[in-house]
């Protein structure tokens, strides 16, 4: 004799049926979905950190034949003038990370067989109050060729050297639609050349950024006929920067088209203001 589902009136007299039990499927389906996205997120395809990059740089910044996951892997380093620019230039060998998250941010190491003797590595930190980028005190040493790949100005001027970089205690902290600076950086631009000077070298260069309330940075010339100063300071968000470029007296001819190109010419100097 087959029974008819159980019921039960309820005060106003209207019949109910007892509620079905979740079917076996269903609970199937969550534990399987429990499963699986731990390892989708443990075994994240390198290329989809590379789509990231790209799209957080507007293209300039491209993660090429990304192998590996986003937590550990390698690519190819190519910086590139932007979504509408045909200029790009690759970093030679490859770019091996490691991304490793903690309970309140994340760790960060980078490699380059070319240009970091030792692991460059960070950490980044989220909080309610924003997010801080601090940068491990190291060095590297990068071709300055790569900036051609940038686009404007450097397609024209095609840099040649080296280009050595040093930390110290270098902090940004994003907080309340502003970005503050602490600690200090040094970029030395080495044994520099460039396609419109016939004078090879042409000199060496340091580019010395200091943090605090207002960050400075400071352009002076270690040796060299192509004569480069100036000071800089950032005001909110943007970078406001007087110099001058100038040659040695009997190397004037063959730096003329360089110093028609970086600045505002002003008799036998070169002014360059940016902001």
């Amino acid at each position: 004799m087959n029974r008819s589902p159980r019921t039960h009136r309820n005060p106003r007299g209207r019949t109910a049926t007892a509620a079905a039990p979740r079917p076996a499927w269903g609970w199937a389906l969550v534990g399987a979905v429990a499963g699986v996205l731990p390892a989708v997120v443990a075994f994240a395809p390198a290329h989809w950190l590379a789509s990231g990059v790209a799209r957080a740089t507007q293209g300039q910044v491209q993660l090429l034949q990304a192998r590996g996951t986003v937590w550990t892997g390698s690519a190819q380093l190519v910086l590139t003038g932007g979504a509408a620019s045909r200029d790009s230039a690759a970093l030679p060998g490859r770019v091996d990370w490691q991304l490793r998250p903690n309970f309140d941010g994340l760790r960060v190491q980078l490699h380059a067989a070319c240009c970091t003797p030792a692991p460059l590595q960070a950490r980044v930190q989220a909080s309610w109050a924003g997010m801080t980028l601090k940068v491990a005190d190291g060095q590297s040493q990068w071709p300055a060729a790569l900036l051609a790949g940038l686009g404007t100005p450097w397609n024209t001027l095609q840099p040649q050297g080296q280009l050595a970089l040093q930390t110290q205690a270098l902090a940004l902290r994003w907080a309340a639609g502003r970005m503050l600076l602490s600690g200090q950086a040094q970029l030395d631009a080495r044994a520099m050349s460039s396609r419109l000077s016939t004078l090879r070298p042409m000199g060496s260069y340091r580019l010395a950024l200091q943090g605090g309330e207002a960050p400075t940075l400071t352009l002076s010339t270690l040796d060299g006929a192509l004569q480069l100063s100036g000071t800089g300071q950032w005001v909110g968000q943007r970078l406001r920067f007087a110099g001058e470029a100038s040659a040695a007296p009997e190397r004037e001819a063959a730096l003329s088209n360089l110093l028609n190109i970086i600045g505002r010419r002003n008799g036998a100097r070169s002014i360059i203001t940016v902001g």
